[in-house]
């Protein structure tokens, strides 16, 4: 009973994690167009009943420019999180399976990957492709895979010394047929829980090379560029261009993270009895 009682909270805390994305992204995406509107006649409200987050110096709605912001985020998160998973199995399972060589060749471009400052190497890759909506992906996109292949590496080399796969070895059957057959379904687990996790990494790393001039450019609603721009108002006391947005930030990474957690725990059940 309470093995079913954990899965279930698990389900329901899964669940209710992806719903208030879900709801952030597409709020944000039917904001887009209201985040750009300006009335000067507005500026620099404080926040109030009509616009919670405040009005900024051109009197833009806060609230809609943070959640158009954070969708963009989100969007951004998903697109480098793909591509930075799917670049980790591939090397992972490549440094496992192809033999020492490679292996070798592999382990060192992640050590040099993992070796160079983690914001430093984005905002170069980022440079490196022009900076923008293309930069950002690049940089972020190839330079989160290093963890995550490691990962899948040392679980690819455990698959190995199976049973079953040994079996497989001897009877002749091909290694691409063992690595589809027997090592991915396998991987599925790590793959998908690595995946979530890599969100939170992406957007706010998106968020930190934007925030210093390497990323997305200055008409963009972005997290990155609100923060930006909201530096030069703190002092004269407006705090809320900072902090509603800073602090949405912080919650939408802490949710990926939670749902990252809840999804470990359903995919592996030994950990819902911890």
């Amino acid at each position: 009973m309470r093995h079913w009682n954990s899965r279930l909270r698990a389900r329901i805390l899964l669940a209710v994690t992806a719903a208030l994305l879900c709801a952030v992204l597409v709020s944000g995406m039917f904001l887009g167009d209201r985040a750009l509107e300006t009335d000067f006649a507005r500026k620099n409200w404080m926040p109030c009943a009509d616009f919670i987050f405040g009005t900024d110096w051109m009197g833009r709605d806060m609230l809609a420019r943070t959640l158009a912001g954070l969708s963009l985020s989100i969007r951004i998160g998903a697109l480098t999180a793909v591509v930075s998973a799917v670049i980790a199995l591939l090397l992972g399972v490549a440094a496992a399976t192809l033999g020492p060589k490679v292996d070798a060749v592999i382990s060192w471009c992640i050590d040099l990957v993992m070796g160079i400052p983690h914001i430093l190497l984005v905002m170069l890759i980022s440079l490196a492709f022009g900076k923008g909506f293309v930069g950002v992906v690049a940089g972020v996109s190839l330079s989160h895979w290093p963890s995550l292949s490691r990962v899948i590496r040392g679980e690819v080399i455990q698959l190995r010394q199976a049973a079953y796969v040994r079996t497989a070895r001897k009877l002749g059957v091909s290694r691409g047929r063992i690595i589809r057959r027997h090592l991915l379904p396998h991987l599925l687990p790590q793959f998908l829980t690595g995946l979530i996790l890599q969100f939170p990494h992406a957007i706010l790393h998106e968020a930190s090379v934007t925030f210093l001039g390497f990323g997305l450019p200055p008409e963009q609603p972005a997290i990155g560029v609100i923060l930006s721009e909201s530096m030069q108002y703190l002092t004269t006391g407006k705090w809320w261009l900072a902090l509603f947005p800073g602090l949405a930030l912080v919650l939408v990474v802490l949710l990926f993270a939670a749902l990252g957690d809840r999804l470990r725990s359903l995919l592996d059940p030994a950990s819902v009895h911890e």
